[in-house]
Order: structure tokens, then C-alpha cells, then sequence
């Protein structure tokens, strides 16, 4: 535990950073959004601390096996860090700030098009909202998609320059995979595939159907209300990472599934061998 406290430390160090930066980066925080934007910081790096300190963690999976996790946390620090720094262009212009928002601008309006995942992010805002919130929402839904994207491809490539998820050492299933029961019934290796597919198309899938479901719930009770720039950045970076999340960890448990299977059929013929030998 010792030996892992300084690593855990430092990635509680980088939860906190990214859970304050829109509110630090962007004016006008009310004291009762500072103390939530605190409270949640606080158990972020707690809960961190906890995970990667102890020996079995209980939540977070692939913990010991990078680049999993570094990707998907450099995809979210990215899309937080590059949407407030559109907002703040408004607000404090400057280089950064303007390269963030002309290129913002140019990606959303390639990316809107018909049926396309920011098409229908745009869709989901009423009839009578604010142009401008139109066009900060599509901006900002078109940099995020992008950057998710980037962050699948760069995944997939890893994985096979590095060869993950042995990587030339061990690979421990049960501690990597926390979550998942291999006494649930059925072989492991046809459940890593299942449910991995499943978090596929589920990623596939996600981008079209939150902004569907966001404006059904808009219909039903009271609509989200994206004029505030935070409130915009954490649902348009929640609708864009969450597929990506989930699409990466699909294709990571088909890879621990392969890689099973190739030791199994390992061992089974050591096995003949062994005992065609002794024969």
C-alpha cells in the first residue's frame, strides 16, 4: 500500500484539477456552486486515493494495466480543459482562447450535418432558444466528438503497438477486472465477448441516443437549462466521453477474452503433448 500511495496521490492531485478547472478557468462561480464543485472534488480524490492505493481495488478496472485508463483520463482532461477555454473567450479573450473557438467553430460546422451525432445535439434545444447557445452547443458538441474519437483510435493503436493487455508481463483477470464475476456461470471467455460487443454498440449507439433522451426528458418535466457555460461543458462532455469510455472498455474485454482463449489453447496442447509423450 505504501508503495503504491505517491502514484495514487498524484492521480487524486489530477481528479482535482480536472473537477475545478471550468470553475476556475470561467468567472462568475456562485458560493454554492464553489462548495458543490468542493464536496465533489473532495470525495473524487478520496475515492482515487482508496483505489489505487490498496492492493484489490474494488471498482476501477484495468487499474494495472495502462494505457486503459490513461487514455480515457487524457480524453476527459482534454475535452473539459479545450470547452473551457472556448467559454472563456467570451469572457477573457486571448490567443489560446480564440484558436479554441475558431477551431471549435470549424469543426462544429463540419460535423453538423444531417443525422450526425452533433446534428442531434443541436436538435435537442427548443424551438425558441438562444442562437447563441446554438452555436456554443454545437461547437462544443462537435470538439468533443472529435477529441473522443481521436482517443478510440489512439486506444486501438496501443493496443497493438504495445500488445496489450500482457505488454510482455503478467496480466492478473480478477484484480484488472474487478467487477466482473467468473463464478457468475457460463465460460469466461464467451461472457468477455458478450459483454464486450455489448459495450460496443452500446458506444456506438450512445452519441445518437442521449440527445434524444435529453430532449424526451425536456418534454416530460424541465429542461436542461445550457445557458450556464459549466452546466454546458459537463453535459456536452458527459455525452461525448461516456460512448468513447464505454466503446474502449468493449474493446478491451474482447481483448482480455482473445488473450484468455490463446492461453487456454496454449495450455491444452502443452497438456497433449505432455501426455502424448508419456504414452
Amino acid at each position: 500500500m505504501l508503495f503504491r500511495l505517491p502514484g495514487a496521490i498524484a492521480r487524486a492531485v489530477l481528479v482535482v484539477m480536472l473537477i475545478i478547472m471550468p470553475s476556475v478557468l470561467l468567472p462568475g462561480q456562485t458560493d454554492d456552486g464553489t462548495q458543490v464543485v468542493a464536496l465533489v472534488s473532495i470525495f473524487a480524490a478520496l475515492f482515487a486515493i482508496v483505489e489505487y492505493s490498496a492492493n484489490s481495488p474494488s471498482l476501477v478496472e484495468f487499474r494495472d494495466a495502462p494505457p486503459f485508463n490513461r487514455v480515457r483520463f487524457s480524453a476527459l482532461f482534454a475535452t473539459v480543459l479545450s470547452l473551457s477555454m472556448i467559454f472563456r473567450s467570451s469572457v477573457a479573450p486571448s490567443d489560446i482562447t480564440t484558436f479554441f473557438q475558431q477551431s471549435s467553430e470549424q469543426i462544429g460546422r463540419a460535423i453538423d450535418f444531417p443525422y450526425s451525432p452533433v446534428r442531434l445535439m443541436v436538435l435537442m434545444l427548443p424551438d425558441n432558444a438562444n442562437p447563441r447557445i446554438v452555436e456554443q452547443l454545437r461547437d462544443a458538441a462537435g470538439l468533443s466528438y472529435l477529441i473522443s474519437l481521436l482517443s478510440i483510435m489512439w486506444f486501438v493503436i496501443l493496443l497493438r503497438l504495445q500488445q496489450w493487455p500482457r505488454r510482455g508481463g503478467a496480466f492478473n483477470v480478477w484484480i484488472n477486472l474487478p467487477t466482473f464475476d467468473p463464478t457468475a456461470g457460463g465460460d469466461v471467455v464467451k461472457r468477455l465477448n458478450r459483454d464486450g460487443r455489448i459495450n460496443v454498440i452500446l458506444g456506438v449507439l450512445l452519441p445518437f441516443l442521449i440527445p434524444a433522451v435529453i430532449k424526451l426528458a425536456s418534454l416530460i418535466g424541465s429542461p436542461i437549462r445550457l445557458d450556464d457555460p459549466q452546466t454546458l461543458i459537463w453535459t456536452v462532455t458527459a455525452w461525448a466521453f461516456l460512448p468513447a469510455s464505454i466503446l474502449m472498455r468493449g474493446v478491451a474485454l474482447t481483448r482480455v477474452a482473445q488473450m484468455i482463449f490463446v492461453q487456454r489453447q496454449k495450455a491444452y496442447a502443452k497438456a497433449g503433448a505432455d501426455g502424448a509423450y508419456l504414452d
